[in-house]
């Protein structure tokens, strides 16, 4: 990385433990992650809101072993609104002041999201309902390649105006793996008159397979040419060292282009999250001695 870049601010998302061998791999991701002083770091919902309380759980040993700014995920899956609210209450009074507001995927079997029959039925309504409380910095989700429910990119984008115009002070995108997806989605939502921060989310490609699986059910694009160099990487045993040059590239042409913050998406693998932030001159302030 050129020495006179801008470093950018960085942020982390984890997800809560389900076994206790992940909620140690959890604290160690923590202990590796949160010396790099992240803006934030968010906690997620599984799929449904199966892990709701696991959420709940890890943002609680979060905040009261760590100094870290957490930021708790919210969906309107298979959830009241009178429920919804109770829990960002709790949130509240556990002294969390960020939340990202999500639809959220549908549960495990179903295959279209359907709202609780007394729910919010959108991420609009859970975001204006939550602006209404002044309790929370909300942020909502952005889809550079749209989502897979749009019916258009245009209308993609509209419907982030209307999370915006509901409250939303910032957006963070899904994953995308070239520079010019992310410029040319920002460069139209400012056409459609849209001023507010919208945060790239980068996907550290810890494993290619899954990952582009993945990417398929998202409908990001794959580029050719990411798909053969990790066919040859993976034959040659350079996975690693592949994954780190091609996020970290990632990373440097986002800065070049204006980029002043990012998101990582962890999956709790922490090590080339961390690798990645060396390589764009971002090092730790000091180790965390104390996790729970």
């Amino acid at each position: 990385m050129d020495k006179n870049m801008q470093q950018p601010q960085i942020s982390f998302e984890f997800f809560p433990p389900h076994t206790i061998e992940a909620s140690f791999k959890l604290k160690d991701t923590i202990q590796i992650l949160a010396p790099f002083s992240p803006r934030f770091v968010s906690v997620t919902y599984g799929a449904g809101g199966t892990t709701r309380e696991l959420t709940h759980q890890a943002i609680k040993a979060l905040r009261g072993s760590t100094d870290l700014n957490v930021a708790a995920h919210l969906t309107c899956v298979n959830v009241s609104r009178k429920r919804t609210l109770q829990i960002a209450d709790q949130f509240a009074a556990d002294g969390v002041t960020e939340l990202v507001a999500l639809r959220g995927d549908p549960p495990k079997g179903s295959s279209a999201f359907k709202p609780h029959h007394d729910g919010f039925k959108n991420t609009c309504e859970l975001t204006h309902a939550l602006a209404d409380t002044e309790k929370f910095f909300i942020r909502v989700g952005a889809y550079p390649h749209k989502h897979p429910e749009a019916s258009s990119s245009e209308q993609d984008i509209l419907w982030l105006k209307r999370k915006f115009d509901a409250g939303a002070k910032e957006a963070i995108t899904q994953f995308f793996f070239e520079a010019d997806d992310f410029f040319r989605f920002r460069d139209a939502c400012v056409k459609a008159g849209i001023q507010a921060p919208i945060i790239p989310g980068i996907l550290p490609i810890e494993n290619w397979a899954g990952t582009r699986k993945f990417a398929q059910k998202c409908h990001a694009n794959i580029p050719v040419w990411l798909d053969d160099a990790f066919t040859k990487a993976e034959r040659d045993g350079r996975n690693d060292l592949l994954a780190t040059a091609v996020c970290s590239e990632l990373c440097s042409d986002l800065i070049e282009g204006g980029v002043d913050a990012m998101h990582f998406y962890t999956l709790n693998r922490p090590e080339l999250t961390r690798d990645i932030c060396f390589s764009l001159g971002i090092f730790p302030a000091a180790t965390l001695e104390n996790v729970a």
